[in-house]
């Protein structure tokens, strides 16, 4: 019966939750630029961990950042993985302050074995969001008031979002070594509008931009690890992943009119692209993890994306190699307690550091940030578990270009359920 639960509600999250994935409505000037803010990969167990998981292995958890991780899930198994997040943003430039903040939904994912050693596993994971609604008036005295123009006031806005739904597999050529790969299904649109108007609505037009973008096409991810045990219950495992360079397809709209104060429209510029190319390039991973099996885990990671070979229509030169470095720390106290929840739960600390893939005003933005979490076991003697995580992430831009700092909170908590579903019941 309690399967029978599980499973509608998993049919009917699986359902909605591609309407409301990747709709993240933080404001950020960032947004404004490429595919828009990247959001962090990884499930929350990662997340915790610094965003670690190219070595990262157990029967409990799925890595999907490197898909040769999903044969270690148990033969007659099934793990499913749900969970939201709460995002806050402040943004300061000079003694200027801002505060953005929104909750939604962030991945689901789930994997089941076929065969002893090799499993499948699918979802749909966020990519990008684009949100941003920032608004500035040019009074007299401002460094960028003309008296030719007068006073007149700047609207950006911009929504949407891009996510991953993938299907992949993993299994174990070796006692020790295994390979994976996820073919991915890139999603989602874009759209920016931006307007300025004249205070001085006689002598001049208003001009207006409206641009959107929809992604759409499928990429492939591949995975392998290799794990051997140091002695007994010490074990290190090593592992790569890449997500291949891929050029998608898109449709491609923008426009540019000036209005009067009669309401008179004038087309300036009209592009409409049903196959427009867009560039993404590839992202390669390594990592290493080491630790006492139902003790402790520490892990680090290195990931290196060229964004500035990709090519997104009316963003050339907004991007530039980036280089990241992560690592993670869990420890259990005691996994199989009988008296003491507290030492069953699971204690997670992690740090990241790298560069941020946006370049505005010719100055890359860095970031670097450290992350705290818990994984809550739902019952005793279960492997099911409620992760927890809290990360503070500090994106850095230079002031003498104009940048923005921008300090984000982000909360999440996921359900991650593991059960025997494919074990024929017997009774005496």
């Amino acid at each position: 019966m309690r399967n029978r639960y599980l499973l509608i509600t998993i049919l009917l999250l699986s359902v909605l939750f591609p309407a409301v994935i990747a709709q993240k409505q933080i404001n950020s000037p960032y947004a404004r630029f490429n595919i828009g803010v990247l959001e962090p990969q990884g499930s929350f167990k990662s997340r915790a961990m610094g965003g670690t998981g190219t070595a990262l292995r157990d029967n409990r958890s799925l890595f999907y950042m490197n898909p040769a991780s999903y044969s270690s899930i148990d033969t007659n198994s099934f793990v499913f993985d749900f969970g939201m997040d709460f995002g806050m943003s402040t943004l300061t430039q000079g003694d200027a302050l801002y505060n953005s903040n929104d909750m939604t939904f962030n991945h689901l994912v789930m994997g089941f074995p076929v065969a002893k050693g090799w499993s499948i596993a699918t979802g749909i994971v966020p990519v990008s969001y684009g949100y941003y609604n920032i608004s500035q008036d040019i009074k007299e005295g401002d460094a960028d008031y003309s008296a030719v123009t007068g006073p007149y006031s700047l609207f950006y806005k911009g929504k949407g979002g891009l996510s991953n739904a993938f299907l992949g597999t993993g299994a174990n050529i070796t006692k020790n070594f295994s390979v994976g790969v996820n073919m991915a299904l890139l999603f989602g649109i874009l759209e920016r509008n931006f307007t300025l108007r004249f205070d001085d609505l006689d002598n001049y037009f208003h001009n207006s931009t409206s641009e959107k973008m929809q992604v759409r096409g499928i990429n492939l991810e591949y995975g392998m690890q290799y794990r051997t045990k140091i002695k007994d219950k010490y074990f290190l495992v090593a592992g790569l992943s890449m997500a291949s360079e891929k050029r998608y397809k898109s449709d491609y709209y923008y426009i540019a009119v000036k209005t009067s104060a009669y309401n008179a429209v004038d087309t300036i510029s009209l592009v409409s692209d049903k196959a427009a190319p867009i560039l993404i390039p590839a992202t390669y991973r390594a990592g290493i993890s080491f630790g006492k099996t139902d003790k402790y885990t520490t892990s680090f990671d290195f990931s290196a994306t060229n964004w500035g070979k990709s090519d997104i229509p009316g963003y050339s030169g907004y991007a530039a190699k980036t280089k990241s470095f992560m690592w993670g720390l869990e420890i259990v106290p005691d996994r199989y307690s009988n008296f003491s929840y507290l030492k069953r739960v699971e204690y997670r600390l992690g740090a990241h550091a790298g560069d941020n893939y946006l370049v505005i005003n010719n100055s890359q933005i860095k970031e670097a940030g450290v992350s705290i979490g818990f994984g809550l076991p739902l019952r005793k003697n279960s492997l099911s578990r409620a992760n927890i995580f809290a990360d503070l992430t500090q994106k850095k831009g230079s002031e003498a270009s104009g940048m923005h700092n921008e300090r984000i909170i982000t909360i999440g908590a996921s359900i991650n359920f593991y059960d025997f579903w494919f074990i024929q019941r017997k009774y005496d």
